[in-house]
């Protein structure tokens, strides 16, 4: 008989902000909130100016010019040293792309930049960040 749990929040008993899974072999444990996306963005560059489609923990878009944008997060990074960003864009016609941040500070707007030849907007394009939230 399956089981239905329904919570608003979940909460370790050892350490509040940890809570372990059991892996998929059911030998192995990883940490729930370290797995978890902490920040996406998937960005219409071909609307003018450029738009947010949809995203989790990213505040607003700027729209810098021809495959250039800047997003912001809604919550800071715990470290500089402990995040990454992670860039992807539909594949079409053989442009390229990625993902510039300052990897020295925890509140760092991410530069994401689409290129053919020369610069181009696109649609979609996007990133994720994993890492430790503040």
């Amino acid at each position: 008989m399956a089981s239905l749990l329904k919570v608003d929040s979940l909460t370790g008993v050892t350490t509040a902000g940890s809570i372990s899974v059991t892996g998929e072999g059911n030998s192995t444990t990883t940490n729930l909130q370290q797995g978890l996306l902490k920040a996406w963005v998937r960005i219409d560059g071909d609307a003018s100016p450029a738009s947010i489609d949809d995203s989790f923990n990213c505040a607003a878009i700027t729209d810098n010019g021809t495959g250039d944008y800047n997003v912001s997060r809604t919550n800071n990074m715990s470290s500089a040293a402990t995040y990454y960003v992670i860039e992807g864009q539909y594949i079409n016609s053989g442009h390229t792309g990625g993902a510039w941040w300052d990897g020295t500070t925890t509140t760092a707007t991410v530069q994401y930049k689409v290129f053919d030849s020369s610069a181009a907007d696109r649609d979609p394009v996007g990133y994720a960040v994993i890492g430790d939230l503040a």
